[in-house]
């Protein structure tokens, strides 16, 4: 027998033994989006999926997300360039100003599953165009508005043992979704139909009520388009 056969070689396997020492492992996707017809303020969902490819039974996910816009990935028309140059600056400036927008926090519970799960999530929808995130999506004539997801929260799970265990969604857990800018204007118009908000400073609120008496208008919006015709 040679050197190279007193012995036996044993090539690297992959560890094949089941894994419940260690914490789930979770997978998410966006099923798509819609808006919400009945709430007290504008509001659309996602559908969220929630999955655990090994079928590990979880108790309850409390999930933290931050929802992101990220303008960069998407391409615009010279038109649309125009309406966002409040936002980015010059169209030649744009792969240094394209930087991403914070549209919304989200505090979601994930039920109890095995294997994969979905859940609804509502978004505010906020029509304060003085908002980056508004800005940006009623710039948008159409298409698709590109998001991103960031996930963090805490997982809890049963143990080898039996026992409640415990364990942090880790950071690195993020998913894009490109939503259409439809979803959106249709949430809007539906809350808000044919009405656009613009914020104004208390003092000059108060003028426009003052000069409305006084014009017997019926509304700040005639008043308005009275100042303008005038002007």
């Amino acid at each position: 027998m040679t050197g190279t056969e007193t012995g036996v070689s044993i090539e690297s396997m992959p560890d094949t033994r089941p894994a419940h020492d260690q914490p789930p492992d979770l997978e998410f996707a966006v099923l798509g989006a819609r808006p919400v017809k009945y709430a007290a303020a504008p509001m659309l969902t996602i559908d969220l999926q929630v999955s655990e490819p090994d079928g590990r039974e979880v108790y309850m996910v409390a999930l933290t997300i931050q929802l992101m816009i990220d303008p960069a990935r998407r391409r615009y028309d010279d038109a649309t360039r125009e309406r966002l140059v409040e936002l980015f600056g010059a169209p030649e400036r744009w792969a240094v100003t394209t930087r991403s927008l914070v549209w919304s926090k989200l505090d979601v519970l994930v039920p109890a599953f095995t294997g994969t799960t979905t859940v609804t999530v509502p978004i505010a929808c906020h029509y304060d165009l003085e908002l980056a995130a508004a800005k940006y999506l009623h710039s948008l004539p159409d298409g698709e508005a590109p998001l991103a997801l960031h996930f963090n929260g805490m997982i809890y799970y049963p143990g080898e043992a039996g026992g409640l265990q415990m364990a942090l969604v880790p950071w690195s857990k993020s998913i894009d979704f490109r939503m259409p800018v439809s979803v959106w204007r249709e949430t809007i118009e539906h809350y808000y139909p044919g009405t656009s908000w613009i914020a104004v400073r208390t003092q000059t609120f108060e003028a426009l009520q003052r000069e409305k008496l006084d014009r017997g208008l019926a509304t700040i919006d005639a008043c308005v388009s009275a100042l303008l015709k005038h002007d």
